[in-house]
């Protein structure tokens, strides 16, 4: 075969296509998959809800809910006992790192290679006040570490969901209460003063960006040695 300019010309620019598709798909993996496992394990209970005649609506309680009169059990191993949050509904099982500070980048940025970042000054599971956990969600994880995108579904959950933190030993159930975005990086939700055990977690929306900040909020419904 003769190699002719238009046939390098050609070859190169098939070359740059192909390079770019598979570039844009493994930025949009992430998101992807998240998106891929959450639909498919909402059908999955659905599912079961029906075979068991459960009223699916009511949130993402244990099939079993109806039977039990103790906080529904976790169905994985905490990542962490002694500082892990565990949200069952969107996949979420990471250690977080305490008294992480807010304003040393390099800091929360090492913080955030590990699990989710819980920041320095809030409160502790359990005590009142306001516990505030942050946590990446992003598409570049093979730049920022496992956890990259460990909070890429949290515009997922709504009021009533169940979100677990195991502390010292001990889990502490928090119940979603409300969710909003903020612009740019108000930090008014982390210097909110409460009066009740809260949780509020933060991560960047949309994910892969840092245009906004998503704010999920949680009040304390139970606790679990």
């Amino acid at each position: 075969m003769k190699i002719t300019p238009r046939f390098i010309s050609e070859t190169i620019a098939n070359a740059l296509i192909i390079g770019g598709t598979l570039l844009l798909l493994l930025s949009l993996w992430p998101t992807i998959s998240s998106e891929a496992w959450y639909w498919g394990k909402k059908f999955e209970r659905s599912i079961k809800c029906r075979a068991l005649k459960i009223d699916c609506s009511k949130g993402p309680t244990s099939l079993f809910a109806p039977l039990a009169h103790s906080p529904t059990p976790l169905k994985i191993e905490p990542a962490s006992k002694e500082f892990g949050l565990v949200i069952e509904k969107i996949g979420v099982n990471a250690p977080v790192a305490r008294d992480v500070s807010v304003v040393d980048r390099n800091a929360y940025m090492e913080a955030l290679r590990r699990g989710v970042a819980h920041a320095r000054g809030t409160a502790k599971p359990g005590e009142i006040g306001n516990v505030y956990l942050f946590a990446h969600s992003s598409l570049n994880f093979w730049q920022l570490g496992k956890y990259a995108t460990v909070f890429n579904l949290l515009r997922k959950l709504e009021p009533g969901d169940k979100v677990a933190l195991i502390y010292e030993e001990k889990r502490y159930d928090y119940q979603v209460t409300g969710k909003e975005v903020v612009s740019g990086f108000d930090t008014t939700p982390l210097l909110e003063k409460v009066s009740e055990p809260t949780l509020t977690l933060q991560t960047c929306h949309p994910p892969g960006t840092t245009l906004n900040r998503l704010i999920v909020t949680a009040k304390l419904v139970a606790t679990e040695p």
